[in-house]
């Protein structure tokens, strides 16, 4: 199998890493004050809130954002508030609600990477990409001399080999601080080149797909859209080291213990609320709390697609919206307010993970979240995608 991991140079901010550092774009999307008090905890130093798009202002004013984060991208390169470490790779120890969860920062091969149904490949999406989705961050990354992933991939690694003898080695620690509003706190620690290699050939593992994009799905799927875009342009000797062909991600191990699914759950709003309590229990087995419907239905891609059929058919023949909440408790909270209804989804075993995306198949979009929303990956580590 062709090795489809490349070892890069990564580039960390010089200093004060816990305001460089904020939680992935795709967050708290309906809680823009979570952005606001970010935002005001940040000021106006250096941070990767700067260089990012946050999805809870999309469509509002999207241009000026996407120029104003290309242009903070440059300054943090040209006014060195980042250095580029020598090539390899970083070993990560994340503190969460459910444990300390460790990865590896590498780079990827978008030519080995597909989202598309039904197309096997060595890395693919586990969640359906919605095309619409696309087109902002394609644009951010059109315009960007650097990248700031957000993205988790799965590996499969039963008993732990790979992380465990990792950490026997002395590895020079790079970071150790604590993440922002509720982030926990996050170690790294860099993996030399002729060590990142031969991790690079241990994280490989038989099966269909080797690994799979676990979180950042419209990210990593923004990003082979721009190099498909861009590649046209170049001869196929520049093809095959261009930075975009790249891009970087976290290999976490499906059965790390504090790998946790959580379900996301939909909110249903602007609804008559006994309608489409109503409309729903016909349809679908479920436990009635105030205004939390808990339908019988399996975790994993076909509950979630019965879910959102019937929501989307509801939704089609009368007024409303659906949105996607990490949580339950904000997802009770959100319930409470005027004609919201919450549909609670179930918890995905992990051994049903890859056996789901087998034939190039996907998990229907906002199926899964790696634990609780806090969680998610900070923007931290970067790498130059241009060479501008």
């Amino acid at each position: 199998m062709r090795n489809v991991i490349r070892i890069p140079h990564i580039l960390l901010p010089i200093k004060d890493f816990a305001h460089w550092s904020v939680i992935a774009c795709d967050q708290f999307t309906s809680d823009r004050s979570y952005w606001e008090k970010v935002a005001r905890s940040v000021g106006n130093r250096p941070s990767s809130l700067h260089c990012i798009l946050p999805e809870a202002y999309l469509g509002e004013e999207d241009e000026e954002r996407i120029k104003s984060a290309n242009e903070s991208m440059y300054e943090a390169f040209t006014d060195r508030w980042l250095e580029k470490l020598n090539r390899g790779f970083v070993l990560t120890k994340r503190k969460t609600f459910y444990g300390v969860r460790k990865g590896i920062v590498a780079a990827i091969d978008l030519e080995a990477y597909s989202y598309k149904a039904g197309e096997e490949n060595v890395i693919r999406s586990s969640e359906e990409v919605v095309p619409g989705r696309l087109p902002p961050r394609v644009a951010l990354r059109r315009g960007a001399i650097l990248e700031f992933p957000h993205a988790i991939v799965f590996y499969k690694d039963k008993k732990n080999k790979l992380i465990s003898a990792l950490e026997e080695e002395d590895l020079e620690e790079l970071y150790n601080f604590n993440l922002m509003e509720g982030g926990g706190n996050i170690k790294g620690y860099f993996i030399p080149e002729d060590l990142a290699a031969v991790v690079a050939q241990s994280l490989h593992t038989r099966g269909d797909p080797c690994f799979a994009v676990a979180d950042g799905n419209h990210s990593v799927a923004a990003a082979k859209a721009y190099w498909e875009e861009l590649k046209g342009e170049l001869s196929e000797r520049e093809q095959r080291t261009h930075p975009a062909r790249f891009t970087l991600v976290e290999f976490v191990n499906l059965y790390d213990d504090s790998v946790v699914f959580t379900p996301i759950h939909r909110i249903v709003k602007h609804v008559d609320k006994e309608a489409f309590c109503d409309y729903f229990q016909k349809a679908v087995k479920c436990r009635r709390v105030g205004d939390l419907l808990y339908p019988a239905l399996a975790g994993g891609g076909a509950g979630v697609a019965r879910a959102d059929e019937l929501i989307e058919a509801y939704l089609k023949a009368n007024t409303g919206a659906v949105d996607y909440i990490h949580g339950e408790k904000q997802l009770k909270q959100l319930s409470e307010e005027e004609n919201c209804v919450g549909v609670v989804l179930a918890e995905m075993e992990k051994d049903d993970f890859f056996e789901q995306l087998k034939g190039g198949k996907n998990f229907p979009k906002k199926t899964f979240s790696l634990g609780k929303a806090q969680d998610k990956r900070y923007y931290l580590e970067g790498r130059e995608i241009s060479y501008d």
